[in-house]
């Protein structure tokens, strides 16, 4: 079974009118998907609304393929090395929000990442449904938990009476 960590943050907005740049920052370090090293220079936020607009400019052109970036692009958008994306791209992975696609470009095949759905509140709304489905089944773990310390506490207490 695959090892899943959510690292969810509680932050806001620092302002009250956030611009596209800080919502974005705010949504990349809710989610936990922004570097986890103190003053990191990454820009993860950039690599979301640039995913964005791929996905935008790909349904208006009617091209999936414009969706895709490449590991390298994503890296690029972020001020980060490609080896370095891949690290942090697991995360990404991991909720949900992005697949892995591939086209043919000029003979070549293309691979590369596109958003886990037809906007960014769809794409969103399957990562909800992931860590949502996590917090229900560690809370069928919970009650798992208790029901069987209860079991084993009367078990002990029937054994030393007997």
């Amino acid at each position: 079974m695959a090892k899943r960590i959510f690292y969810l943050k509680d932050i806001d907005p620092i302002s009250s009118e956030p611009d596209s740049e800080e919502l974005s920052s705010v949504i990349v370090e809710r989610l936990g998907l922004s570097p986890r090293k103190k003053n990191s220079a990454t820009s993860m936020n950039r690599v979301l609304i640039e995913l964005f607009n791929k996905m935008k400019l790909a349904h208006k052109e009617k091209k999936q393929e414009l969706a895709i970036m490449t590991v390298e692009e994503m890296g690029n958008y972020a001020n980060i090395s490609k080896q370095t994306m891949y690290d942090y791209m697991k995360r990404w992975l991991d909720l949900d929000i992005l697949v892995k696609d591939s086209y043919r470009y000029e003979g070549k095949t293309i691979s590369g990442y596109k958003l886990n759905g037809n906007n960014l509140l769809n794409t969103f709304e399957k990562s909800s449904v992931k860590i949502k489905n996590n917090l229900d089944k560690t809370l069928d773990y919970v009650k798992n938990l208790q029901l069987l310390l209860k079991n084993e506490k009367i078990s002990r207490s029937m054994k030393n009476k007997i």
